[in-house]
């Protein structure tokens, strides 16, 4: 696991602590700007946010990467991400998610 998040922040990625991720989606919270996703999702940016890619999404979800990234556009869709060329929305929406 220590391994695997290494890469990942040497690959230009991040890693969330899955007990957080854990922790910020079972804690109750108030209603807001999460409540526009489909419970899909929502799932889709907690693996977001767990750090998986899409593939990696794809497989635990067993979908497709295609089925994925339409989940994520979604996603930066209806939480309203900018989309300009200093913006890294996916970062944007794990923030978003854990800021609920």
């Amino acid at each position: 696991m220590l391994v695997d998040a290494l890469r990942r922040v040497v690959a230009g990625g991040t890693v969330v602590d899955p007990a957080l991720v854990a922790t910020a989606v079972t804690a109750p919270g108030p209603a807001g700007r999460l409540d526009v996703l489909s419970s899909r999702e929502r799932t889709v940016l907690q693996l977001l946010a767990e750090g998986l890619t899409d593939r990696g999404i794809a497989e635990r979800l067993e979908v497709s990467r295609r089925t994925v990234a339409t989940h994520v556009q979604h996603v930066f869709t209806k939480l309203d991400l900018p989309d300009g060329p200093l913006d890294n929305r996916r970062v944007l929406a794990v923030l978003a998610f854990l800021d609920r």
